[in-house]
């Protein structure tokens, strides 16, 4: 087995970031269920793709069955 096998099977954290806001101290002890938050993006707006923290893509929110997916739009260099 060659050492670049050994590193493609080593798990890594994949999250998908929608979109960021800032709040008051006060105003997140004041959430509760069937609060809405607004975050800074468009909703046609890609959303951000990261790998350990690292941005790696951007994507669009897609459903697949009834699950939501990320379909990739572009991969970052």
């Amino acid at each position: 087995m060659a050492e670049n096998d050994l590193i493609l099977d080593i798990p890594v954290g994949l999250s998908v970031e929608l979109g960021r806001t800032q709040m008051k101290v006060r105003e997140v002890m004041g959430l509760a269920p069937g609060t809405v938050i607004a975050l800074e993006k468009e909703v046609n707006d890609p959303v951000d793709l990261y790998v350990n923290g690292r941005l790696v893509a951007k994507g669009e929110v897609v459903v697949v069955d009834d699950s939501l997916g990320i379909k990739i739009t572009e991969v970052i260099s």
